[in-house]
């Protein structure tokens, strides 16, 4: 038990190091010597935990996704009493995008990672199925509170809307990748005020 806890343990600290890595130089600058460095271990190292580049980059986008859903759960939550689900519906749902926008600079450095990972999934069919798993979960559950929000509305429009609001939020989250001035904390969640308000019928 103690050996798989040291191998996971590792397992951990090398998606940490894909994660700073791909956030500081972009998908370009990854390589399994740079996450080595950024480690303090030896790329033999990181081949004896991790077969190749791929699958270094898979399961840090596997942990990416836990970490991200984990976070959706808890804002969710902290909306209401306590339990997912549990929130008044306009507050949980202005919650969960909110954790998802880039409000903080930890939050941009995941966006970087993000973008990072899509870019990678570009060309390799593994990473591609993660990220379209990653994202259709979000989309679900967007979904789920946006029919919490709106029960008048059937199922197509309920996925319609909740497809509009994750495309402002991810959106939101690549473009102040760049340009946080523009895509400032306060302007993203003015932006997502806004899209709530919409959905819900009320002025923002």
């Amino acid at each position: 038990m103690a050996k798989r806890r040291e191998v996971e343990a590792q397992r951990a600290r090398l998606s940490a190091a894909t994660w700073e890595v791909l956030a500081e130089q972009g998908l370009q600058g990854l390589s399994l010597r740079a996450v080595a460095e950024r480690a303090g271990c030896t790329t033999g190292l990181v081949l004896h935990t991790f077969r190749d580049k791929r699958a270094l980059l898979a399961h840090a986008r596997e942990l990416l996704h836990e970490r991200t859903a984990a976070s959706a759960d808890a804002a969710e939550a902290g909306a209401g009493a306590g339990e997912p689900g549990e929130a008044a519906p306009e507050d949980a749902l202005r919650a969960v995008l909110l954790q998802a926008a880039s409000l903080t600079s930890a939050a941009r450095e995941e966006a970087r990672v993000w973008l990072g990972f899509l870019a990678a999934a570009l060309s390799d069919d593994e990473l591609a199925e993660l990220h379209v798993r990653g994202n259709r979960a979000f989309v679900e559950r967007i979904t789920r509170l946006v029919r919490g929000c709106r029960p008048d509305l059937g199922p197509e429009a309920c996925a319609t809307a909740a497809l509009v609001l994750v495309s402002l939020v991810e959106g939101l989250n690549s473009l102040a990748t760049v340009d946080d001035e523009t895509y400032s904390p306060e302007a993203q969640r003015a932006a997502v005020e806004v899209a709530v308000a919409g959905l819900v019928g009320r002025p923002a």
